[in-house]
């Protein structure tokens, strides 16, 4: 693994995944060694469900500072198709206490018991555990309170593969993806679709009003991504022709998922960190936003522009301007490059980086994650 990313050996690493596997407690750890890696090298495990490696990045970027550690390795990795079954908890419990009772009586008693521990498996879902309702679900709540239109949805849908479709063309993601066996490309992005084929598909969470459909949602798929992360020394130890751009500020956020919306809070951390630096949308250049579904980055665009949201909901109380639609996503978003939790955030970032690199310096990029939780990450970057 890190011969493949040009033999630099980081001073930490930071690694995250979001439905973990039963046999590892540190998968930042168990990566280097599966990686034949310096052992030498500290590693830890983040989680922040979708903004996962996002955060691990502004984790390592702390950490760097004013220190002497000059170089981390940052990233995630979800493997959707794997997710392990377990046990129910009372019956997980019971067979604790049958594998540690002693002798023929102690097994016996336990076994008495066994009816009482209601044996089951636990099959994780991908739902929110204090609402009980999938991100889709949620998601649509959302969509008949703002009133977001099926076909607006299904364009933007169409626009995203189209975009990732051009880009893989013109070999953008060239040095960006690992070939994995005979895999040397993304299979989910489709260059046969069409707004017609999008608008013939069901609703996938509301079956009888819905508008959010498997089309113009995120796929949820494997994958894994990592970047670097760096100071000024960190970056004379890497070579000098990988794209590099600046970490200007960011900003987490958590807001009430029960009333202001799951995957909000994004429209509620842009506003402030641009207020921070006296930005308006329009003196962003290029703008990565994680496509968990077509209808929340609508959504979110629209309370962007709202100024009296800005103003009471986000506390920001000045002019943002319009919403430039024709900077975000240029290369294709999750909707069509997929959406493997733990390394989504890593490669936005990686995805926004490459393209802020050979823009004039001093451009700036916003990346914005929404997370299950009502939470959200949101990060400035600036071309150097």
């Amino acid at each position: 693994m890190l011969a493949q990313l040009h033999g630099g050996k980081p001073d930490f690493a930071v690694w995250g995944t979001v439905l973990a596997n039963l046999t590892w407690s540190n998968i930042a750890r168990e990566i280097l060694l599966d990686a034949n890696a310096d052992p030498s090298i500290p590693a830890f495990s983040t989680i922040m469900a979708c903004s996962t490696s996002m955060t691990g990045a502004l984790e390592a970027a702390s950490m760097l500072e004013g220190t002497h550690r000059a170089l981390a390795l940052v990233g995630g990795a979800e493997s959707l198709s794997q997710v392990q079954v377990g046990l129910t908890q009372p019956f997980s419990n019971w067979l604790r206490r049958f594998t540690q009772a002693k002798g023929v009586k102690g097994k016996l008693a336990q076994l008495s018991a066994l009816r009482q521990a209601r044996p089951g498996l636990y099959i994780p879902s991908v739902a929110n555990r204090s609402t009980g309702k999938s991100m889709g679900e949620h998601m649509e709540i959302t969509v008949r309170e703002m009133a977001i239109a099926r076909d607006a949805q299904d364009r933007w849908a169409l626009q995203s593969h189209r975009t990732a479709v051009a880009a893989w063309e013109r070999g953008f993601f060239e040095d960006l993806v690992s070939p994995v066996g005979s895999v040397r490309r993304d299979t989910i992005p489709r260059a046969d679709t069409s707004i017609e084929r999008l608008a013939r598909l069901a609703p996938a969470f509301d079956r009888l009003t819905g508008t959010i459909t498997a089309g113009n949602s995120s796929p949820l798929t494997d994958g894994a991504a990592c970047v670097w992360v760096a100071s000024d020394d960190g970056l004379r130890r890497l070579p000098a022709d990988l794209p590099r751009v600046k970490l200007v500020d960011w900003e987490v956020v958590s807001i009430d998922l029960h009333t202001q919306g799951l995957l909000m809070a994004p429209a509620y951390a842009i506003p402030r960190l641009l207020a921070r630096h006296e930005l308006r949308y329009g003196d962003v250049a290029l703008w990565e936003i994680h496509e968990a579904f077509a209808a929340q980055v609508l959504a979110h665009v629209e309370l962007l522009e709202d100024r009296r949201f800005v103003r009471e909901r986000a506390g920001v109380d000045r002019d943002l301007g319009s919403f430039p639609f024709e900077r975000v996503n240029p290369n294709g978003g999750s909707i069509a490059l997929g959406h493997p939790f733990g390394a989504t955030g890593a490669r936005i970032l990686s995805q926004a980086a490459k393209e802020l690199a050979h823009y004039p310096s001093g451009s700036r990029a916003i990346v914005s994650i929404c997370a299950d939780g009502g939470e959200g990450s949101v990060a400035l970057l600036e071309a150097v």
